[in-house]
């Protein structure tokens, strides 16, 4: 790892089918890629991020303003915000590991539960409270013996591993439960590295906004087709989608108030998802087929 190698994985608990109608609601260019077994990774092609990206140290952003919403952020504030994004809609748990030459770490974000993660110091020394570990593992469905353990020894000193290793470590962990990222997705690589090696991978997707008209067809052929899950259907999906639009609009001003693109694009997932389900029910309800499009 070097001063300038910064970038970001989200991996996410689900089949790249599943994660596509999400993804595109983060209005973010992104290649989507099979990442094992039941999990896929989403890989960023923009950098909406400065190099110099944790708080107290002062100063510009290194990079530059984002495209997003005008003002470079810290890597890991970005990728939280887009992993939240796509967990509070979804049934499935995300993992966002980044890295910004000083730090490495990730962000785990699962439904509504506010979310929990681990920071190392680039030379390995742990940065964060132990029990972050136990509840990742809780989350995202890891033998609670065997792999619990394996994670909390990542939270010990250790002179010979840095923070690439740590999130090695991590990995490795999470191949016991079928996750396994493409060959050349390295934590501690640069985006532009990162972007290049899943450019080339035969069963890399485009993630792309084209619309909110399109997003919408996208969200409803996955409605249709069963792979958001059975919440979006039955006597729970109307206080499931009111809950999203209560949530999703005050995240949605904090998020443009901070001009935060993260947080912004979470909120507007739970506004979409909200505001659809329940249109979506309704229609059904009424005895109507499939919405036209």
């Amino acid at each position: 790892m070097t001063a300038t190698s910064v970038g970001a994985l989200l991996l996410c608990r689900a089949d790249p089918e599943t994660v596509r109608p999400v993804a595109h609601l983060l209005r973010e260019r992104m290649l989507l890629l099979p990442a094992g077994d039941g999990w896929s990774v989403l890989v960023p092609e923009g950098k909406p991020w400065r190099k110099d990206t944790h708080e107290g140290h002062g100063g510009a952003p290194a990079d530059g303003p984002t495209v997003a919403d005008g003002g470079a952020e810290p890597v890991d504030r970005v990728v939280g915000g887009w992993a939240t994004a796509l967990a509070v809609g979804s049934t499935w748990p995300v993992l966002a590991l980044w890295w910004d030459g000083d730090r490495s770490g990730y962000t785990l974000a699962s439904g509504f539960r506010r979310p929990v993660g681990y920071t190392w110091l680039a030379d390995g020394t742990p940065a964060a409270e132990e029990e972050a570990m136990r509840t990742s593992a809780l989350r995202l469905g890891l033998d609670p013996v065997t792999d619990v353990q394996a994670l909390e020894a990542l939270t010990h000193e250790d002179p010979g591993a840095d923070a690439d290793a740590r999130l090695r470590g991590l990995l490795a962990v999470l191949a016991r439960a079928g996750a396994g990222l493409p060959t050349g997705l390295t934590p501690g690589e640069s985006a532009d590295r990162l972007r290049s090696v899943a450019g080339i991978h035969p069963e890399a997707e485009q993630i792309e906004w084209a619309g909110w008209r399109d997003a919408v067809r996208v969200e409803l052929d996955a409605v249709e087709s069963g792979s958001l899950g059975p919440w979006v259907l039955g006597p729970r999906a109307r206080a499931v989608a009111a809950g999203q639009v209560a949530a999703g609009l005050p995240l949605t001003l904090w998020g443009a108030r901070q001009r935060s693109g993260g947080w912004l694009a979470a909120g507007l997932v739970l506004l979409v998802q909200g505001l659809l389900g329940l249109a979506y029910n309704r229609f059904r309800d009424a005895g109507g087929g499939s919405p036209g499009r």
